[in-house]
């Protein structure tokens, strides 16, 4: 396993980092203990999770993948050798059954904290993130930006100064942020700056073969401000394994359970551009599952691929990609697809 250094962090982390929304829903208990034995014994350090999942959210299983990890690292006494990234919930969900009240103001982000702490049965998460924006914005796929001068929502400034405070009192290693805009990124890093508080180190948003808008605004400020990209979903719900392609609908799969989960399958450039990657994959003789994350795998700006896994054989298979090296022949055969399907999915 590859190892990297996530931006100015001394966090050394695999090329591979195990997601976990699906734990304490999709998957039991047990099968989360043998995913983790196994993406640990091929060298995975680093797991992500969220104080909201599993997903869908409910008011039901909130915090259930959390209190799993902890259960996990309370009965193999590891955590040392692990690196914990969690995320603190925004306004937007239905109901208040995280918090009655869900600003990133100081109140709460000290009682996420404090929960996810508790949960995780740990005194410091490693790397605590921003779900997403306390703000109007377009974020998990929506196109269209709407302005509202007399929008209130928490100033980014109070969002980094409570986070700050809970770097200062050792409850968090370093920060990052979620489902950020480039306006948004940037703000972060110029307060940060201005104000001498601490600098994200890492950014996770959405990447695959169907979305590579980060690339347009994000990937040169990733760069040049060194704070990699974090890319979650990086198969596109699946569809990029080719196992939906004929309007296939496997028992048990993620999109076949949660019909609602329609970003990566709604259009019929995103089918057409779907085929065109899985028989790309397949005439290289790869998986497509295996292409599609040795190519986000390949990216500068990528600091971990965020793989996720409903069971052992898929995780396998998405593990091994950190072995598989794209050919010139093959990157630039999936370029010119990018070309003829430009955003099929952002």
């Amino acid at each position: 396993m590859e190892y990297r250094r996530l931006g100015h962090s001394s966090l050394e982390v695999s090329k591979i980092c195990l997601g976990t929304m699906t734990w304490g829903a999709q998957n039991s208990q047990s099968e989360a203990f043998e995913q983790l034995d196994y993406a640990i014994g091929q060298g995975v350090n680093f797991i992500d999770t969220a104080e909201m999942y599993p997903v869908p959210p409910s008011a039901e299983t909130q915090g259930e993948t959390e209190r799993i990890i902890g259960r996990y690292l309370k009965a193999h006494g590891n955590r040392d050798e692990l690196i914990i990234a969690s995320k603190v919930a925004a306004p937007g969900l239905k109901g208040d059954y995280i918090r009655p009240n869900m600003a990133l103001d100081w109140r709460n982000i000290h009682q996420a904290v404090d929960d996810s702490l508790t949960r995780l049965q740990t005194d410091c998460i490693d790397l605590y993130q921003v779900h997403w924006p306390d703000r109007n914005t377009n974020y998990f796929g929506d196109m269209i930006y709407t302005h509202d001068e007399d929008e209130h929502y928490t100033p980014i400034l109070d969002t980094l100064e409570a986070l700050a405070e809970i770097v200062k009192q050792g409850k968090v290693r370093y920060i990052g942020i979620s489902n950020e805009t480039p306006w948004g990124f940037m703000q972060y890093l110029r307060l940060a700056e201005k104000h001498d508080l601490p600098k994200i180190v890492s950014i996770q948003n959405p990447y695959n073969l169907l979305n590579r808008s980060f690339e347009m605004g994000m990937s040169e400020i990733s760069l040049r401000e060194n704070v990699p990209l974090l890319p979650y979903s990086p198969l596109a719900f699946g569809m990029l394994t080719g196992k939906y392609e004929n309007n296939q609908w496997p028992e048990n799969a993620r999109l076949t359970i949660h019909k609602r989960f329609a970003r990566y399958n709604s259009t019929p450039m995103a089918l057409e551009a779907t085929q065109a990657y899985v028989d790309l994959a397949r005439e290289f003789k790869l998986t497509p599952a295996q292409m599609a994350l040795a190519f986000v795998n390949s990216r500068q700006f990528v600091g971990a691929n965020i793989i996720g896994a409903t069971n052992l054989h898929q995780l396998k298979e998405n593990i091994d990609s950190h072995n598989v090296m794209l050919s010139d022949e093959l990157q630039q055969r999936i370029n010119i697809l990018s070309e003829q399907y430009r955003f099929p999915c952002p």
